[in-house]
Parts: structure tokens; C-alpha cells; sequence
């Protein structure tokens, strides 16, 4: 899709703040694949390397009120919003300073002050949870909106289209956004889809959809922006498809035969945070030596946070019973 000519464009420091997201999206990602291959993390990982400028730009209209519900893959969803990285870290280790005292783990991350509300493992789950966030907002009369990241696979089962309905009967303020990266686990898009493109399906639900090019922040900032300012006025929910590529297959250590020949190493010939960062300066939006400093502040941050994460205590056994029944119905 093609930017609308009325289209809001983003200066220089909305440009630099969608890169330093995805610049400390990327290193948190490359730390954390460094440290489970030298053996000190034992997790499952879905790593979103290529996928950074969605919730980058999405991110930056965001407040810590605002809030979103994300998946699996979506520790770059959180890193994006500003999530704190030590307890980030210290929960995917699984150790007590996590977000959730260690026994979520790297799927089940949750921040509420920074407006991460749920990490969910079961497919399309996302959706309907943020929908009753954004039905608490519109009763509360808050200007708050509420994300809704999901896989292109999850567009194919019954939580979606339940969700598009109520949330449009309602007009909830839910942006739905889907990162189709093409691949639903090992599964080809065109071999499990029957629309060539998932935005289409907001037309059977009474509500704007548009796929849009979600390694592209011009065009990420346009479409991101228009249905975040629908949203906070009231006029209810947007689909937002962004098409993108993952470059590490479904899960860490994936063999990736589902992919055409040459298929990925096409995709990371056009990596977009490199391309991104060559575009900032050759247009004068900022400068080698500023990029230089933010990266090095991005790297200390993330290397406290692993060290941090690493060196918290793991949660004592008697912890398997304690959060999962009310205190008084233990007692």
C-alpha cells in the first residue's frame, strides 16, 4: 500500500526514536541468542529478527497507558513499549526479580505500569483479551487504546473474527495488528490462507483494514498513526497487516525446509534496520556520532540486564503452590 497523500509524515526525532526501538530491540534479541547458545538460558525462543520496525513504530505513539497484548513472538512487542529489561531478563531465566517471579518464563511476560498486560502461547488468544482492556477503557472514558499483536496464522481461527465482530459492534479502541511474516510455524501463508490478504477480512466486520509494507516506517507511521487517532476519538477498531519476513524460522534452531531456495538470504539482503539507519543519515535526520552513543547506551542497558537476569535467585520450591489459588483459600 501506498502512503495516502494527506498521509502524516514523521520529522526527524519520530524517525530517531523508531530507530533507537528497533536498535534496542535487535541487540536485546542478539544478547539473548548469544547467552542460550553459550548454554546459561534453557528456553524456547521465537526470535522476531526482521520484524522490528512494526512494533517500533507502534511503540512511539504509545503512552505507558496504552496498552497491548502480544504473543510468543513478542518480546520485540515489549522491549518496543520500553519494557524494563531486567525483569525482562530475570524472568526469562526464570529467577524471583522476574515479572513474574520467575514461573512464567519467556512466554508469559507481563508489565503492567509500562502497559504490557499479556503474553500469551495459545494462538490468537491475544485478541479477545484486548478487547475487554479496550472495553474497560471506553467505560472508563480514557483516551487509552489497546494493541492486539497476533500471527498471520491466528487469523484463520475462531478468536479472531469473534474478536473483529464484538470489538466492531462496540467500537472498541483495538488496533489488531498482524505481522505476516509469511510462515504460520512451518506452514506457507498461501498453503493455510484463503485471502491472498488478510486486511480483506476487516471488510466482513464493518471496519477499515489495510496491509501495508511493515518493514517500511514511512509507511508504517502513516497507516500506525490514522487508526491510533480512530481509536482515541471513538470510532472504533483498524486491521493493520504488516507484511514482513522472520530470518530465524519458526523457533530457534528451526531448519527452515519450508522456505523457498534462497528465500531468506533474499529477505536479509534487505534487512531493515541497516537500510533504516543508512537512510537517516544520508538525509541529515541524525548524525554517525549520536547513532554511535545510542547504540553503546543500548548495549550497556541490555548487558546490566542480562547480568542481572543471570544473577537473581531461582524461585524456592515452595513457590510451585503459592499464586496460583487466593491466599485465604489456602489458609
Amino acid at each position: 500500500m501506498t502512503q495516502p497523500s494527506n498521509a502524516p509524515q514523521p520529522d526527524s526525532a519520530a524517525l530517531t526514536d523508531i530507530f533507537r526501538r528497533m536498535l534496542r530491540i535487535e541487540r536485546n534479541d542478539d544478547a539473548i541468542l548469544s547467552t542460550i547458545r553459550k548454554g546459561r538460558l534453557q528456553m524456547p525462543y521465537y526470535s522476531a529478527r526482521g520484524q522490528e520496525v512494526i512494533p517500533a513504530t507502534i511503540s512511539h505513539f504509545l503512552t505507558d497507558e496504552d496498552q497491548i497484548c502480544t504473543i510468543y513472538r513478542g518480546i520485540q512487542d515489549m522491549v518496543a513499549k520500553d519494557m524494563p529489561l531486567k525483569p525482562l531478563w530475570a524472568e526469562i531465566a526464570g529467577r524471583v526479580d522476574g515479572t513474574c517471579k520467575g514461573k512464567g518464563g519467556p512466554m508469559h511476560l507481563t508489565h503492567p505500569p509500562t502497559g504490557v498486560m499479556v503474553t500469551t502461547g495459545v494462538v490468537g488468544s491475544s485478541m479477545p483479551i484486548a478487547n475487554g482492556l479496550a472495553w474497560a477503557a471506553k467505560l472508563d472514558g480514557s483516551r487509552r487504546v489497546v494493541i492486539a499483536y497476533f500471527g498471520d496464522g491466528a487469523s484463520n481461527i475462531g478468536a479472531f473474527h469473534e474478536s473483529l465482530n464484538l470489538a466492531s459492534l462496540w467500537k472498541l479502541p483495538v488496533i489488531f495488528v498482524c505481522p505476516n511474516n509469511g510462515f504460520a510455524e512451518h506452514t506457507r501463508f498461501e498453503n493455510g490462507t484463503s485471502v491472498d490478504q488478510i486486511s480483506k477480512r476487516a471488510i466482513g466486520y464493518g471496519m477499515p483494514g489495510f496491509t501495508v509494507d511493515g518493514n517500511d516506517p514511512w509507511e508504517m507511521y502513516a497507516q500506525v498513526s490514522t487508526a491510533i487517532a480512530r481509536a482515541r476519538d471513538g470510532e472504533g477498531p483498524t486491521l493493520l497487516e504488516c507484511t514482513t519476513f522472520r530470518f530465524l524460522g519458526h523457533v530457534l534452531g528451526d531448519d527452515n525446509k519450508y522456505m523457498a531456495e534462497g528465500e531468506l538470504a533474499a529477505a536479509k539482503e534487505k534487512d531493515p534496520l541497516p537500510l533504516f539507519r543508512q537512510r537517516l543519515l544520508d538525509e541529515g535526520h541524525v548524525d554517525e556520532a549520536t547513532l554511535a552513543a545510542m547504540q553503546a547506551k543500548i548495549e550497556a542497558e541490555v548487558a546490566e540486564a542480562r547480568d542481572f537476569g543471570l544473577a537473581s535467585e531461582l524461585p524456592s520450591v515452595d513457590e510451585i503452590r503459592r499464586d496460583v489459588f487466593a491466599q485465604e483459600m489456602m489458609a
